[in-house]
């Protein structure tokens, strides 16, 4: 799999300072580093070791490439110009977002889409943020809202000039997107290796988010977005968590902007699972090698707008005490049966029927629970 990193920004905040600053850095080599235009990003011409209409190779071994007409096309034809030997073998790939966009959809492109998901991962979000009119353009613009909630990491840029307010604009961003680990660089200058990660390592990234979530703190309610988190200190059942995420994923929408976490499954005790998600698309649990800390707890963080936290809350507990129900009688859950109108016990029956409410039994086979 193939690590990828999204660089997105609000117009005029120094994503294309950042960017230019990176691509002259040797750490950079062996990275695919897919652009809007090549015009927007200024090369030095002994930077340029080779060009045609669509692909820039660099001196330090970075490949520019030029988004065609949508992600996907781009990233078919990497995958399949790297694997014909008619590119560079890149080991990483770095996509740039136009100042306007919304990273959700971009991010359920490289979650959603099979033959995507299959080649390339989602590594982490990366978004600058303008010191100067941060402030401001949080107000004014939901798409920069958006784009600093789904940021693993936030840089916050021009952080030299007269008016910047780094310090304010820190505590608005943290009160929204607390997990984030903030970056304040001037002229655009930072180290590649804080942005592009050399390795694929959830467990920081994860132990970030989470630390500012260590309990069950009170659900975070401001005019941007609502955070809170999940903490459980028991293990859940794999089939809950299944059918927990389709729940998500049918019910929460674009409400629920962004959605990480660390799970102790039952079945996995030495071993935790990762999951994400960006509004209704959700990857399948992803297995870490070990617990990356002493503590094994269950965290999930929730960001996002009139997410219902009591029905999430509800769902997670009444779907472990059922599949527990269920282990202890060695029975398979059969999903049709209960929502048939079955007789069961009245936790199975109040369960069941959130997910039905919310019409979430379509999509359980993703997850591997079959009616």
């Amino acid at each position: 799999m193939i690590p990828v990193t999204l660089i997105t920004g609000f117009l005029g905040s120094g994503k294309t300072t950042l960017l230019r600053h990176l691509l002259h850095q040797p750490g950079m080599a062996r990275t695919a580093v897919i652009l809007n235009e090549f015009g927007e990003i200024p090369l030095d011409h002994d930077l340029i070791e080779t060009s045609d209409e669509s692909f820039i190779r660099l001196t330090n071994g970075c490949l520019c490439c030029k988004v065609r007409s949508d992600l996907h096309v781009t990233l078919a034809d990497l995958a399949a110009r790297r694997a014909a030997g008619a590119v560079p073998k890149f080991e990483r790939v770095a996509i740039e977002t136009t100042g306007l966009a919304d990273p959700a959809p971009i991010l359920q492109t490289l979650v959603s889409d099979p033959a995507i998901s299959a080649m390339y991962a989602l590594e982490n979000v990366i978004t600058t943020v303008d010191a100067v009119t941060g402030l401001a353009t949080l107000d004014r613009h939901e798409e920069a809202l958006r784009q600093a909630a789904v940021a693993d990491r936030i840089v916050i840029t021009k952080t030299d000039l007269g008016k910047a307010q780094p310090q304010a604009l820190a505590a608005r961003l943290r009160s929204f997107n607390p997990g984030a680990a903030l970056l304040k660089v001037q002229h655009g200058i930072v180290d590649a290796s804080a942005i592009i990660g050399f390795e694929r390592q959830h467990a920081p990234d994860l132990q970030a988010w989470l630390a500012h979530h260590g309990t069950e703190a009170p659900h975070r309610h401001g005019k941007d977005f609502e955070t809170f988190c999940i903490v459980r200190e028991e293990p859940v059942h794999a089939v809950a968590l299944g059918l927990f995420l389709s729940g998500l994923a049918d019910n929460l929408g674009a409400n629920l902007l962004r959605m990480k976490g660390i799970v102790n499954v039952l079945e996995e005790p030495h071993r935790p699972a990762v999951i994400h998600g960006v509004q209704h698309v959700y990857c399948p649990p992803e297995w870490l090698a070990g617990w990356p800390s002493d503590d094994r707890r269950t965290r999930i963080v929730f960001i996002g707008r009139g997410i219902p936290e009591r029905w999430v809350r509800t769902l997670l507990d009444l779907l472990d005490s059922e599949s527990a129900e269920f282990a202890s009688q060695s029975v398979r859950l059969d999903v049709r049966a209960k929502l048939s109108g079955r007789r069961r016990a009245a936790g199975s029956a109040h369960a069941l029927q959130l997910l039905h409410d919310f019409g979430c039994c379509e999509r359980l086979h993703q997850f591997g629970v079959k009616p």
